[in-house]
C-alpha cells in the first residue's frame, strides 16, 4: 500500500489516498475541499476509488465529502455518530468561514471501535478517538504501521478542545489525552501518522517529545 497526502482548503487539510498497488482501488480520507485538485489525483493515476472516509465533521475534513461521494458513485463511511450534529450543521461551518457552502448528508456507514474498513486487498482498523470532537475516528493500517489520524494529535501538538456548539462544549483535553495515551502510543512506536495539518510524525516521536502528551507532560 502507497499513499498520497493531498492539501486542500485554505486550512491546508491533508486529505490522504491510501492505494492498495496491486488492483489500483483506493479510498479518499477527509476531503474537505478542492475537489477538482483531488480528482485530478485520482484521474492522472487511473485510481478506482472504492469509499470516502471521514475522521470527524469539521468543514475543512468533512465539507465535500458527499459532492465527492456524488461524483464518483461510492459510499462515505465514517466518522463515529457522535459527530452527525456537525456533519448536519457542516452548511453553517462553512459560510461562517467563508468557505463554499456544501451541504450537509449522511454518511452510508457510521463507523465505532472495532470496525474495519476494506479497498483492495487492504483493510483499515477503526479506533474511536474522542476529545477533539466527540466522535472522532483514526484509521490505521496495520501491516504499513501507517494511522491516519485527523486532528486528534499532531507533530508537536494536539487537536484544540476549545470548541463549542450552540453554546455548549464539545471537545475535553483529558478525554483526548487518554484517547492518544491508551489507544494510539500502545500501536507502537515505529508507527508512522498523518495528522490533518502540517508534517507526518511518528507515535515513538510524540511519546518521548510532544509537549502536551508525552513521557514528561
Amino acid at each position: 500500500m502507497k499513499y498520497a497526502v493531498i492539501p486542500v482548503t485554505p486550512f491546508q487539510q491533508n486529505c490522504s489516498l491510501l492505494l492498495d498497488e496491486t488492483t489500483g482501488h483506493a479510498v479518499v480520507i477527509d476531503p474537505g475541499g478542492d475537489i477538482e485538485r483531488i480528482l485530478a489525483v485520482v484521474e492522472k493515476n487511473n485510481i478506482t476509488v472504492e469509499r470516502v472516509l471521514l475522521t470527524h465533521g469539521h468543514l475543512d475534513h468533512a465539507s465535500a465529502a458527499g459532492e465527492l461521494a456524488q461524483r464518483l458513485g461510492v459510499p462515505i463511511e465514517g466518522p463515529h455518530e457522535d459527530e452527525k450534529f456537525l456533519i448536519d450543521n457542516l452548511p453553517n461551518q462553512c459560510a461562517s468561514y467563508g468557505f463554499p457552502v456544501y451541504p450537509a448528508f449522511t454518511p452510508t456507514r457510521w463507523l465505532k471501535e472495532g470496525d474495519t474498513v476494506t479497498f483492495g486487498k487492504e483493510s483499515l482498523e477503526v479506533f474511536h478517538c474522542p476529545g477533539h470532537t466527540p466522535g472522532h475516528i483514526v484509521f490505521f493500517h496495520r501491516g504499513k504501521g501507517l494511522a491516519v489520524v485527523g486532528d486528534v494529535i499532531f507533530a508537536g501538538s494536539v487537536g484544540r478542545t476549545d470548541f463549542d456548539f450552540q453554546g455548549k462544549p464539545y471537545g475535553d483535553f483529558d478525554t483526548l489525552a487518554s484517547s492518544i495515551r491508551n489507544k494510539l502510543f500502545p500501536l507502537g512506536d515505529n508507527v508512522e501518522f498523518i495528522p490533518g495539518h502540517g508534517p507526518n510524525s511518528t507515535f515513538g516521536r510524540e511519546r518521548e517529545s510532544n509537549p502536551f502528551v508525552g513521557n514528561y507532560a
